[in-house]
């Protein structure tokens, strides 16, 4: 079994290639700074990843990975979300704080038991933020959606996804009701002041800044 700190690697591996253009190879610059760790640091694992057939590893390029490796990273990710899921849902934990609980547990549960959790839950296809969850076969569905900085104004949404899991920022979403499942219009959008107005039912308008806004996915709501 891999161990954690390279289950971790291969995981935000994974997550970085989603959010690269090409959806490819991930800079050591940039696996550094997910990581928390100096370039060279990352540089020596993306070597030893790459000598357990993990990644596949470009000298002064990046990495990315292998089919091998894509499998690590969704398992750990399948069991990530859904024991984000099962603190949220069953214990009763905010959502703000379970990201952190989730990174430790992780790697402690066997699949048996995920597959039990999985079932408990009536099998959920996306997590309490509104993240995708692996399958135990390894597939991963991503919805069509849109970023709130890039709706008309005027259009109603239903919020889907919140790309961001700082525990401030979830709070504020929380407090203006923008959480996923929840339906809200876009009342302004200003490029000249780079902010988002929103409001989401009968709670007073809330105004972002385009940074911020672009962390919250939605989906159009037509008629």
């Amino acid at each position: 079994m891999p161990s954690s700190t390279v289950e971790n690697y291969l995981k935000r591996i994974f997550l970085e290639q989603q959010a690269e253009p090409t959806g490819d190879i991930v800079s050591m610059k940039n696996l550094a700074g997910a990581m928390g760790v100096t370039a060279g640091t990352a540089t020596s694992m993306a070597k030893s990843l790459a000598d357990s057939k993990l990644v596949a590893y470009e000298p002064y390029g990046g990495v990315k990975l292998t089919a091998r490796g894509r499998t690590v990273a969704l398992r750990v990710l399948r069991r990530h979300r859904l024991i984000e899921c099962l603190l949220v849902e069953a214990l009763g934990l905010d959502w703000s704080e379970v990201h952190d609980e989730a990174e430790k547990l992780e790697h402690a549960i066997s699949d048996k038991l995920l597959d039990r959790i999985d079932e408990f839950l009536g099998f959920p296809s996306v997590d309490p933020h509104g993240d995708p969850i692996p399958t135990a076969g390894g597939e991963i569905r991503h919805s069509a959606l849109t970023a709130l900085t890039e709706v008309e104004q005027g259009a109603e949404v239903r919020i889907a996804r919140v790309l961001d899991q700082d525990e401030q920022f979830l709070r504020f979403v929380d407090r203006h009701m923008l959480r996923p499942g929840t339906r809200a219009r876009v009342l302004v959008q200003d490029h000249a002041a780079e902010a988002v107005t929103v409001q989401s039912g009968k709670l007073p308008a809330v105004t972002m800044g385009r940074t911020a806004a672009a962390k919250i996915m939605v989906e159009l709501i037509k008629g």
